[in-house]
């Protein structure tokens, strides 16, 4: 990447004050951030990266500060913290050539924050000259993951696993694309790599619309593992498939592409016209319906019903490492609660012998197994239909020990990893 314009590194400043200290999620933030908007494209990318970086990063760097100072900051100084974070992030992770680093990162340090220049400065240099070997001796995955996320995920699936999924934390995630039709012709246009499981995988970079096909709808932005859930199903041509929290509707592409009669609910009106938007580009429709699937119900039960929960989106890190500094196990908590009540409505909407399939993309058993087991325990009218490894042999890797699919960032490592996602396939009884 050449070298940054001056206006980029001020923006990201107050974009990762958007994100530490106001608690904003960084998309947000970005798109309503009148300084982001008017950057080049390649100031654009250096913010993103630079940002993506440091919060990746944020237990090694914050470490490292420590280590430099000998008294912590004053608390009125907290905006020299985010500028050391983000010099640190350009001299140690990003590959800015250190005398710029140190020399723009200094320049950030403006208005009451000038008396600070030489400290910020006298750190900088300091993390020149020792930061590489001090980086060697870091417990990295350690430091980077928040201690109520170690904790959870080292119960849930052992430290080795907890330290894999912080590794894959660490790497940009790539964009995958699900093809309209058979992916094969859309390899070489897109300059693709094709996963075993039907998901092309493409470079990050540049532009989404730019890309061949989009315009003319042949595919469309999904991450492999979000596209997995919907084989659960099996075969859906001319069955009618209710999709809840169905925005901005990756999976309700999916049914329509399969030849389901889709009816896709979401309570969030411009979600829903995003949705729609997506429809109309890929030659797809669907009855959309704006409503709260808590209170909403069909006039008929319907034979299989999809739910893709709202949920802490812990495995979504990899594309949004904002949420290692945003979500608390608080908001575990809360989402848990919701699902409960999605789960109880989603369930009546099933005809008896009909199919639920559960799906959230959170690496928190509580929104994931916890969440069906307290299900089947309150509703006798309900059993588990476990994934068969015969059904669908791709699936066969991320089939867990209940029948459930378990996808973990770590999962396909070597071909890019994946987002974390559970889904358990239920089934009504009578």
């Amino acid at each position: 990447m050449s070298s940054p314009s001056t206006l980029a590194r001020p923006v990201a400043l107050q974009l990762i004050n958007s994100v530490l200290r106001h608690h904003k999620v960084l998309d947000e933030a970005a798109a309503s951030c009148k300084e982001f908007s008017v950057l080049s494209n390649r100031d654009k990318a250096f913010v993103w990266l630079l940002i993506s970086t440091c919060l990746r990063r944020l237990g090694q760097i914050d470490s490292l500060i420590e280590r430099c100072l000998n008294r912590p900051l004053p608390s009125v100084a907290w905006r020299v913290n985010d500028v050391l974070r983000l010099g640190l992030a350009q001299i140690l992770f990003v590959g800015t050539p250190p005398y710029a680093a140190v020399d723009n990162t200094v320049s950030l340090a403006t208005g009451d924050l000038y008396r600070y220049r030489k400290l910020i400065n006298a750190v900088l240099r300091r993390v020149v000259r020792e930061g590489a070997a001090w980086c060697e001796s870091q417990d990295a995955e350690r430091l980077n993951t928040p201690d109520w996320l170690w904790r959870s995920w080292c119960g849930a699936y052992g430290e080795l696993v907890a330290r894999q999924i912080s590794v894959a934390h660490l790497r940009e995630a790539p964009l995958d694309i699900t093809a309209k039709e058979a992916p094969g012709p859309l390899v070489e246009p897109l300059g693709a790599n094709l996963l075993p499981t039907g998901t092309l995988r493409v470079d990050p970079g540049g532009s989404v619309a730019d890309r061949p096909g989009f315009v003319e709808g042949h595919w469309w932005v999904q991450d492999a593992a979000a596209a997995l859930p919907v084989a659960l199903f099996g075969d859906v041509v001319n069955s009618r498939v209710i999709d809840l929290c169905a925005a901005p509707g990756g999976k309700t592409a999916q049914l329509c592409s399969r030849g389901a009669d889709v009816v896709a609910v979401d309570r969030s009106r411009p979600r829903l016209r995003l949705l729609k938007e997506n429809l109309t580009r890929l030659g797809f429709s669907a009855e959309l319906i704006d409503a709260d699937v808590r209170d909403w119900r069909p006039c008929s039960p319907a034979k299989y019903v999809l739910l893709d929960a709202p949920c802490s989106a812990t495995g979504t890190i990899r594309r949004h490492p904002d949420i290692l500094h945003l979500k608390s196990p608080n908001d575990v908590e809360r989402a848990a609660a919701i699902q409960d009540r999605l789960l109880d409505s989603a369930a009546t909407m099933l005809e008896p012998g009909g199919i639920l399939v559960f799906a959230t993309c959170s690496l928190q058993p509580e929104e994931g197994l916890e969440r069906v087991d307290c299900l089947l325990a309150r509703r006798p009218e309900l059993e588990r239909a476990p994934l068969l490894p015969h059904e669908c042999e791709y699936l066969t890797p991320f089939i867990n020990e209940h029948g459930d699919l378990r996808t973990l960032p770590l999962h396909m490592a070597e071909q890019g990893g994946m987002d974390g996602f559970y889904a358990a396939r239920l089934k009504r009884k009578y």
